[in-house]
């Protein structure tokens, strides 16, 4: 453990409120998403403005706002408070720190559950189609230890001494050596914690959370997010471009029946592993909205599931979009000149047209969906939506203003609050 970063977050450390997830009867306290018990010293402060309406009164009703503190809620934590804003954050994996780059507080993430290189060098390769948006990961400290097993130590989550884990608490009771006691340990002796891991893909969260857990969508989760952040603003803003990009895209959908079907996959050691499009939660929330023909969809498929190219021949997707395609894990470009060296593989339609695409992060926070539903549109409905260029690796491929599903710009000025 890197000492100047825990020196470092000795020094910013924040006090709060630890609220939070309080467990009643072995269940969770979930509130409503979104709920914000800030709105009656906002109301307050407004009053105070109206009547007296001189600089010393605004401040001071502004400052006692402030102190009354706010609340966001979001499952399974339930209802946590803040005092202020946090600024010092452990984050687990790359929705939380895309989100926190997104509401102009990257500088606040002092963790990655990986190798901050490896999903940072992702989050990077989006980032630099924005100008001034970036994210510095050089001290971030690497929660899981790589050795195997998924674990996070807890002395290192008390050596970060951070104001919150935006982390599910769910999650990390999965993992070894952590149970619910040692959750609430961390809750009351560092900071609270706030995250919602199993949205994803729906998948059944460990008990005892499993019985009130709540799933969400990824904007619904972000948006919680911006509230811890206090930037319910800058959510809306870049929710408003996301919407724009569902309508700019489903209003210009081909017919059904000139769609592709597709296969999401990744491929490793001659062997495909298959994911299903059109099922709920957010990992292929980039993919849903082109309405495309999920080549999987009349397979069980679950996380153990592997096809092999023989499996693959006979399913035989129009489109095959390999996950995490997009500088990270996987080389994409390496792995479709592999397929045509195969003698089963080269038998692919998708190979055969040169419909063999990088795809996107399934744990994408909004920037990263943004970008990632852009390619998906390309990939899929090139004649509809412009073509996806050739990319073989670094930074998401420029593409031509006017054939933009969405402003850079726009979503450039609004991160940096430009």
């Amino acid at each position: 453990m890197d000492q100047d970063l825990v020196d470092r977050a000795a020094r910013t450390r924040r006090a709060y409120l630890k609220g939070g997830g309080a467990l009643l009867a072995g269940g969770l306290l979930a509130g409503c998403a979104g709920q914000n018990d800030a709105e009656s010293a906002t109301d307050a402060t407004e009053t105070a403005a109206a009547t007296e309406p001189t600089t010393e009164a605004s401040t001071e009703a502004e400052t006692e706002a402030e102190q009354a503190g706010y609340t966001v809620s979001m499952s399974p934590a339930g209802d946590v408070t803040f005092e202020s804003v946090p600024a010092d954050v452990m984050v687990y994996n790359l929705v939380y720190a895309d989100a926190a780059v997104a509401f102009g507080h990257g500088d606040a993430v002092n963790s990655l559950g990986f190798d901050s290189d490896a999903g940072g060098r992702t989050l990077d390769a989006y980032y630099k189609r924005l100008d001034g948006v970036s994210f510095d990961r050089s001290e971030l400290a690497q929660l899981n230890s790589g050795s195997g097993s998924v674990n996070i130590d807890k002395e290192l989550v008390y050596e970060l001494d951070s104001d919150l884990h935006l982390v599910d608490p769910a999650l990390v009771t999965s993992f070894d050596g952590w149970d619910q006691s040692d959750v609430e340990e961390i809750r009351e002796q560092v900071g609270p914690w706030f995250g919602n891991a199993y949205s994803r893909t729906h998948a059944q969260p460990p008990e005892p959370y499993a019985a009130d857990y709540q799933y969400y969508t990824l904007w619904e989760i972000v948006e919680n997010v911006g509230q811890v952040f206090r930037e319910e603003d800058r959510y809306a803003a870049l929710e408003s471009v996301h919407s724009d990009l569902l309508d700019t895209i489903q209003s210009d959908l081909p017919p059904e029946s000139e769609r592709p079907s597709v296969g999401v996959v990744i491929y490793m050691d001659e062997t495909f592993y298959p994911s299903k499009i059109n099922v709920p939660g957010f990992a292929t929330s980039h993919v849903r909205p082109l309405g495309v023909t999920d080549a999987f969809a009349a397979g069980d498929v679950t996380f153990e599931t592997s096809y092999d190219f023989e499996t693959m021949l006979e399913i035989d997707p129009d489109v095959l979009l390999h996950s995490y395609g997009i500088d990270s894990y996987y080389d994409v470009a390496s792995t479709r000149e592999t397929l045509e060296d195969h003698p089963v593989g080269s038998e692919l339609s998708a190979v055969q047209n040169d419909r063999v695409f990088p795809s996107g992060t399934p744990v994408q926070g909004p920037i990263m969906n943004l970008f990632q539903t852009e390619m998906t549109a390309k990939q899929l409905s090139p004649d509809r939506f412009g073509a996806w260029p050739e990319y073989t690796g670094g930074a998401y491929p420029e593409i031509p203003e006017e054939e933009q599903l969405f402003d850079r710009q726009r979503v450039a000025d609004i991160v940096t609050g430009n």
